[in-house]
């Protein structure tokens, strides 16, 4: 299963095209591509991946419009999301979370951030910036 910049934007583009700005396409570019080296890494190990019902790739969550972010429940208001620097990964029973979280080495080696799987039923959060707490694995 790959991920594209396409499905990363494709939830909420409509109607806010004109807020993607070239910063937001070129961290959107490196985020997707640190996802897909950890999609191939996981899928190597034998993790079975599953697309979203609705969204039918594997993010639940991808790039957010600033005023769709304020209308998230429980989402930061500063979120990496808005920034193309943050996505949220289908995981309904928690496979990629347990994955990351034994595989910890690995995220640093790509440059990903866990948001901690307490944190995150039904979807694995990662970044490609450091959180505040500079914690490979973090709570929001």
């Amino acid at each position: 299963m790959i991920l594209t910049v396409k499905d990363y934007f494709a939830r909420h583009l409509a109607g806010h095209e004109q807020e993607i700005t070239e910063e937001i396409k070129r961290n959107a570019i490196d985020l997707v591509a640190r996802q897909n080296r950890l999609i191939a890494a996981m899928q190597d190990d034998g993790v079975q991946l599953k697309p979203h019902p609705l969204t039918g790739t594997m993010y639940s969550s991808g790039w957010r419009p600033v005023s769709v972010n304020a209308a998230t429940p429980g989402a930061a208001v500063f979120s990496n999301h808005m920034l193309g620097n943050a996505g949220d990964l289908y995981d309904p029973h928690g496979e990629i979370d347990e994955w990351c979280m034994l595989h910890q080495n690995f995220l640093s080696s790509i440059g990903l951030w866990l948001e901690h799987p307490a944190a995150t039923k039904g979807w694995s959060h990662t970044q490609r910036v450091a959180p505040r707490s500079g914690n490979r694995v973090f709570y929001p």
